[in-house]
């Protein structure tokens, strides 16, 4: 689990990326597994938007790797009235972005892309601090991924 003072800061990140895009309607961090971090997502149910993140997330990540394109990135999804927006965050977790039909969708990947970044970095820097677990069977080696590319996940 994340600190509660990186989640303050997740969330601040969240909120001063709402104010530099003001097409934006509302901005999730959640866990690679759908639990919501932080969220500025007003009139929306963020842990419905987490748990359909995760989910969406599994089916992106077993098509980048059934085509061999590599780590996921990114997934968007333009509906009748807006865009949703998913970008890895770090190696555990999620940006999830809901956008007005009016936005650039440019701008909305450079601003997405970069939160996502600095929300990755807050949230690997604090899994990394936190206190690990008792040493168990090992796991297998993971291969090296791309800078912010989610692991492959084994089928």
């Amino acid at each position: 689990m994340v600190p509660e003072a990186e989640v303050q800061d997740v969330l601040a990140e969240l909120q001063r990326l709402r104010a530099r895009v003001p097409l934006l309607s509302g901005a999730l961090a959640a866990s690679t597994d759908g639990l919501v971090l932080a969220h500025d997502t007003p009139g929306v149910e963020a842990e419905g938007v987490a748990a359909l993140t995760a989910a969406a997330l599994g089916v992106s990540i077993r098509m980048t790797d059934a085509t061999g394109r590599g780590g996921f990135r990114e997934l968007l999804v333009r509906g009748g009235t807006g865009y949703i927006a998913t970008y890895a965050a770090g190696s555990s977790a999620v940006l999830t972005l809901l956008a007005e039909d009016r936005i650039n969708v440019g701008r909305l990947h450079l601003e997405g892309r970069r939160s996502s970044s600095r929300i990755g970095e807050l949230v690997d820097a604090a899994l990394e601090r936190a206190p690990q677990p008792a040493p168990g069977p090992r796991a297998p080696v993971q291969p090296p991924q791309q800078p912010g590319a989610l692991p492959h996940r084994t089928t």
